[in-house]
């Protein structure tokens, strides 16, 4: 078959000439990277459906000639993009969720899309754990005392930054899907209990509980782990983060639309909670710092969870899998559409 991989700035095509490096025995595959300068204003139907891409369709609709599958990762996939190659039978995105692709366009057109689902749950589930001990060792307050220039003169002294071990301590998850379940498993290792709160999932391995109010209310620790819904907004309100327990810490890098800021702004004010760490928020005006680096107990990173080498390659290894799986005529794993027939 022919394949057409498509990179960006985040994934470049390097990343899937590693991870297509078994396809070339067998197949054809022409590797590119997309142009970010070539932005384009969406006109036509199909490229208002696209929410989050990387270069234009015509960079890739250009290169499309005889394409039997196309692979991205960011590129913008309309039906004009669609439409270039008359011999299309697989589309793969290299992502948990096809934000740049038109899903209808490619559903419409009987082929079958295919993405990556939990490609990035271990670096995520790391990051996780990395906050917590941020935030039960007190690390925000002590880098930014050093920031400020300060100095300990004596081990006593050291006294000002008291934290504590996470042994010992209930981790409260909201959610328990891929990354979930890797947190709880980490945090295990680090003798913490954990206690799932999912209404959808069947959980035996740990214990569960019966509401979310029972999970906030006996958790030194809350990590937010749920699929972000039209139903699910702002999960964790002001009523939520009241019921948790004085001082508890409160994690999410999960989705920013599952957490009040102005609520948890509010309760890391009051002194309610121990303190937050969050890799996804919502951003104030360009240029500003978002208001919750105002409290000294909170650590915050830009959207980071699943920036890592091996998060790239993953995705990159699975739509290989997936390719291999389509050329033998064998069942797709990881199929985000019902083509029409």
């Amino acid at each position: 078959m022919r394949v057409l991989a498509v990179g960006d700035s985040y994934m470049p095509r390097s990343v899937f000439r590693k991870a297509f490096k078994d396809l070339e025995r067998s197949h054809q595959i022409e590797y590119i990277d997309m142009d970010g300068a070539a932005a384009f204003a969406p006109a036509t139907e199909s490229e208002l459906r696209l929410r989050e891409y990387f270069g234009s369709p015509d960079q890739v609709a250009r290169c499309m000639d005889g394409v039997e599958v196309l692979a991205v990762h960011g590129a913008p996939v309309t039906d004009d993009v669609l439409d270039a190659s008359d011999v299309l039978r697989l589309v793969c995105c290299a992502r948990g969720g096809p934000l740049n692709i038109d899903v209808e366009a490619v559903r419409s057109r009987g082929v079958p899309l295919i993405n990556t689902p939990g490609k990035n749950a271990e670096a995520v589930a790391d990051l996780t754990i990395a906050f917590l001990v941020m935030l039960a060792r007190g690390i925000p307050k002590a880098m930014r005392f050093l920031g400020e220039g300060g100095q300990l003169g004596s081990n006593w002294q050291g006294s000002q930054f008291m934290g504590n071990d996470l042994r010992g301590h209930t981790l409260g998850l909201i959610g328990y899907g891929q990354v979930g379940r890797r947190v709880a498993a980490r945090a295990t290792a680090f003798g913490m209990q954990p206690l799932v709160y999912d209404p959808y999932v069947e959980v035996t391995e740990v214990e569960q509980a019966n509401d979310l109010e029972e999970l906030l209310g006996v958790s030194g620790f809350v990590s937010v782990h749920a699929r972000a819904t039209d139903d699910n907004g702002h999960l964790l309100d002001e009523r939520a983060l009241s019921v948790m327990r004085p001082g508890a810490f409160l994690v999410n890098t999960a989705r920013a639309t599952l957490v009040d800021q102005d609520a948890l702004d509010a309760a890391l004010a009051s002194g309610h909670l121990g303190g937050a760490a969050l890799d996804v928020f919502a951003h104030g005006p360009a240029g500003e710092p978002s208001p919750l680096l105002r409290h000294p107990n909170v650590v915050l990173t830009p959207h980071i969870g699943g920036a890592t080498s091996e998060t790239l390659m993953q995705g990159g290894l699975m739509i290989a899998q997936e390719i291999e799986r389509f050329a033998a005529d064998r069942p797709l794993y990881h199929v985000v559409n019902t083509p029409v027939s």
